[in-house]
């Protein structure tokens, strides 16, 4: 019964051994904490489920799981060399000018230099111009602020991530 009413890529990633499942999990966000979280909670009949259990996840991460979640991800402009999630989530930066590279190397540096991290933002669909945008608002905001932003940045993320794992044809 399962077979029929689970769709397929997520009745694969419910069957996968604990540490694939694990290193898929880990692959969607580098938190230790949200991994383990949705790897034990394992099987999801939907895929809401899932989605669902990500976001109490990323809701649960206390400031150092934030920071771990952040380490996997690179400057928006800069996707890690190799890393095809990457290039295809920065997609919008790949037709930017010299100029808007420039600029958003010098406003990604600024942002980091202020907050310790780097500026993360759900880059899917979204041009350079407006992650520059983005960027330029942000940067204006309270830590406190900006925590809550990325926190909330790296559920949309989780969740396209997810939505990859689960719904990707085997």
């Amino acid at each position: 019964m399962t077979s029929t009413s689970t769709p397929p890529g997520l009745a694969r990633f419910n069957a996968l051994e604990e540490n694939a499942a694990l290193a898929a999990l880990r692959e969607a966000c580098a938190s230790t904490a949200w991994a383990n979280r949705l790897l034990v909670a394992r099987p999801y009949a939907t895929a809401g489920d899932l989605y669902g259990a990500s976001d109490a996840a990323m809701a649960d991460l206390t400031p150092a799981d934030l920071d771990e979640a952040m380490a996997g991800h690179p400057p928006i402009g800069r996707p890690k060399p190799g890393d095809p999630t990457s290039a295809r989530e920065q997609r919008g930066m790949a037709g930017a000018s010299e100029e808007l590279r420039a600029e958003m190397l010098e406003l990604n540096l600024a942002y980091q230099e202020k907050f310790g991290h780097v500026f993360l933002i759900c880059a899917t669909g979204r041009t350079g111009e407006q992650m520059r945008d983005a960027l330029t608002e942000r940067i204006g905001h309270s830590p406190e602020q900006e925590r809550e932003i990325v926190r909330t940045e790296l559920g949309k993320i989780n969740r396209i991530r997810l939505a990859r794992l689960v719904e990707e044809d085997a």
